[in-house]
């Protein structure tokens, strides 16, 4: 079926952006989705200036929609979520409104909205499909399904956090890797090794295809942290919610050689204790408590 033949719609979705991936996920699995905008944002000299995260609009194919059958839906799914305490923080009404649209190709349209952005004092993040020249590092992604565009506050964070604390010839393991995008940045900051896991097998191919779009040699698995080996890491990335990271502590800190730093990023203002606290139980010892907006991030040391 051409673009012309189609009838698209657009349901914008208000929602918290922590669990913007859960609602792609859901989105996608459920309707003929050729695009998904989960912020519009406005950009002056690299730098974001404007943005609409609490807003998820999603473009999907269909002949008729029934709108009550729709907003019902994403109601019981929201439940559904609440119920199973995957998140203990209010994760937006998921209120959705519905419009008809215009014959437009929305599998290229929402890129559109991302143009190249400086998210650290040395590393600019640039689509892959635009242009950009100047003295940054420039770091080259196509997000595909996976998170992680460099835009969200979590990501800055960790690459932050590396440009503070990173080494050149650093060994380093990437939690939940998404697109790929801070396994490739520390590769192009210097670190000699990168080890990279995420438990969605889409994301890992995403995440290959953006290693090698960077010409950065990254090893990547359908994994959980538990398969790295012990005491290898100089340092890791654990970009995760909150209440995963406090689960998988301990064998975040296995997989850390003595002396080595982790940035533990994805978490809201008001969630940091759950944290903290699995930093004190696995006596790692804090260094710094890192803000962005509404998210947090730490960077904490193994010493023993």
């Amino acid at each position: 079926m051409s673009v012309k033949d189609k009838t698209y719609w657009e349901l914008d979705i208000e929602i918290n952006p922590i669990c913007a991936d859960i609602v792609c996920d859901i989105v996608q699995s459920e309707f003929e989705c050729e695009g998904i905008v989960t912020a519009e944002e406005k950009y002056k000299n690299l730098e974001l200036i404007e943005t609409t995260e609490n807003t998820l609009k999603a473009y999907i194919v269909a002949d008729s929609v029934d709108f009550d059958e729709i907003k019902n839906f994403f109601k019981t799914k929201r439940q559904d979520l609440i119920e199973k305490n995957i998140f203990n923080t209010d994760i937006g009404s998921w209120d959705v409104s519905i419009h008809k649209q215009e014959i437009v190709d929305w599998s290229k349209k929402w890129k559109e909205h991302w143009k190249p952005t400086k998210i650290s004092e040395n590393i600019v993040i640039c689509p892959s499909w635009e242009t950009y020249s100047g003295n940054e590092i420039i770091v080259n992604i196509d997000p595909g399904n996976a998170f992680g565009t460099g835009t969200h506050a979590t990501t800055q964070l960790c690459v932050n956090a590396f440009e503070k604390y990173g080494k050149n010839g650093d060994i380093v393991a990437d939690i939940g890797t998404g697109s790929g995008i801070l396994s490739i940045c520390a590769m192009k900051l210097g670190a000699l090794s990168a080890d990279a896991v995420d438990t969605d097998e889409t994301a890992i191919e995403t995440a290959k295809i953006n290693a090698q779009i960077n010409n950065t040699n990254i090893n990547f698995q359908t994994a959980t942290s538990d398969i790295l080996q012990s005491d290898k890491y100089d340092f890791v990335f654990a970009n995760i919610l909150h209440n995963v990271l406090a689960q998988i502590m301990p064998d975040l800190k296995r997989i850390m050689k003595k002396y080595a730093k982790i940035v533990l990023s994805g978490i809201l203002e008001g969630k940091e204790d759950v944290v903290l606290d699995a930093i004190r139980k696995n006596n790692l010892k804090l260094t710094e408590e890192m803000h962005q907006k509404e998210w947090i991030a730490f960077v904490a040391v193994k010493e023993e």
